[in-house]
């Protein structure tokens, strides 16, 4: 089945239904620009921590902010699609800030699942997870993969 791209609003409704039927709700962020392997790694285990998932993407605006000029290189309506067209992806976001505490307030989800170049320690959101009673998980493979060094590889080394 395939993902389904909803406004945070009507995210909200979805996943508090979802809660309410006692579904646990997974929710994974990141730009996710030039979609690889390390990312569908990382989707997979966050999959398999719940019932739900929820990816909440960088809008453009913000992806560009916090990655540099020229990116992201796709545009979000089409990073969301392609996450939408994943298995293991049930609903996909995105917003405008640079951190996901937006999100997090208003989704309430069970998990928050951060990649591996995380640490229960170092999560950025850890503080603000615990606070709203929501679980932090670092999940996926060793961070040996990034856009930013398949991007460089495909211009021939120049990074991008």
């Amino acid at each position: 089945m395939a993902g389904t791209f909803l406004s945070i609003e009507d995210l909200s409704e979805t996943v508090r239904r979802h809660k309410a039927a006692g579904r646990r709700v997974v929710l994974c962020n990141g730009v996710f620009d030039l979609l690889h392997v390390g990312h569908v790694r990382y989707l997979r285990a966050a999959r398999a921590l719940g019932d739900v998932l929820v990816v909440a993407i960088n809008d453009d605006a913000s992806a560009e902010r916090l990655k540099g000029a020229g990116r992201p290189f796709m545009p979000a309506r089409e990073r969301a699609e392609i996450l939408c067209a994943l298995d293991c992806v049930d609903y996909v976001t995105s917003f405008p800030d640079d951190t996901p505490r937006g999100v997090l307030d208003r989704l309430r989800p069970d998990v928050h699942a951060k990649g591996t170049d995380y640490t229960a320690q170092n999560v950025p959101e850890a503080g603000f997870d615990r606070d709203l009673g929501i679980q932090v998980a670092i999940v996926g493979d060793a961070k040996d993969h990034s856009t930013t060094d398949l991007a460089a590889k495909v211009s021939g080394g120049r990074r991008g």
